[in-house]
């Protein structure tokens, strides 16, 4: 399944791409904003695109290619994490920067084809790196942290009501066998949570789930990290669009752009977050969750 970007129309809208501009794609995933995005700047503008995992870099450059030609002087790839934006920027060269879009969600091909357990709808290893070079896996986590830790990880990052249920379920079970992939895991929790809350809209798993992620990947650490070097490396005017898929992403971004407007550095361009329209969630109901924010850097 190709990935299907979200909010597309806003965030031409709120990027407002020139002719000539030079665009950062901070999370290019499968290249889906790139694509639309390269008409838009004319030849004269040029795209760093970043991404941590090194098949979606690859999907990306083929699918732009795809619908591009002679991209070799215009677009630029780095296999590395938007939280070392200044170091990229630096190694690449590449100033100055007009707008940075980073659409922090999961690409469908991350979650479909990736077979590294970042869906609790298939039967895959506890992995859940967004790069493979990483150390650190979901795996080693469920099996290895105290259960104080995991608690707090599913309180905290997955703002689970029943962490403390799950965690020890978790525990207890992984003395009798390893929990080594996904499908063990969803057992494990299914336990663990009361019947009558097993059947809701959301998936009993999906917050348990987005909080390994988060752990393992140190998801909003680097969202905090990258914030300040947007700011830094963005010319006078240059605009700073961001698409968060949970609440605490979004809660970084709101309070982030809340700080900079009030010290003169930002003016914040959506006085409340943008959401898709019926129409889109009808079409995509993955974008059902995002919330875009956009703020340009005053002089």
């Amino acid at each position: 399944m190709a990935h299907i970007p979200v909010l597309l129309k806003e965030i031409i809208k709120y990027s407002d791409p020139r002719p000539g501009e030079n665009f950062i794609d901070g999370t290019c995933g499968g290249g889906g904003h790139t694509v639309e995005i390269l008409p838009r700047i004319g030849k004269e503008g040029k795209i760093l695109c970043l991404d941590l995992d090194e098949d979606a870099l690859v999907r990306a450059s083929q699918n732009i290619a795809a619908q591009n030609k002679d991209l070799s002087e215009r677009v630029f790839f780095a296999n590395d994490n938007f939280a070392n934006l200044e170091a990229v920027v630096s190694k690449n060269n590449f100033s100055p920067v007009n707008v940075i879009l980073v659409d922090l969600g999961m690409s469908s091909d991350q979650l479909e084809e990736s077979s590294r357990g970042f869906s609790f709808l298939k039967d895959e290893p506890l992995d859940m790196r967004f790069s493979i070079k990483q150390e650190l896996t979901a795996g080693e986590i469920v099996n290895q942290w105290p259960q104080d830790e995991l608690e707090k990880i599913f309180r905290e990052y997955g703002e689970e009501k029943f962490a403390r249920r799950i965690s020890q379920q978790i525990v207890s079970a992984r003395k009798l066998k390893p929990i080594l992939t996904t499908g063990r895991l969803v057992l494990e929790i299914v336990q663990a949570v009361p019947k009558r809350f097993q059947y809701g809209r959301i998936h009993f798993a999906t917050r348990s789930f987005q909080a390994l992620r988060i752990a393992v990947n140190d998801e909003l650490g680097n969202l905090e990290k990258f914030l300040p070097q947007a700011i830094n490396i963005l010319a006078d005017g240059g605009r700073l669009v961001l698409i968060s898929f949970h609440s605490l992403e979004d809660r970084i971004v709101k309070n982030f752009f809340r700080t900079q407007a009030k010290e003169g550095k930002l003016r914040i361009l959506t006085k409340k977050p943008i959401t898709p329209s019926t129409e889109e969630i009808q079409t995509n109901p993955r974008s059902r969750s995002a919330k875009l924010r956009a703020a340009l850097k005053l002089s």
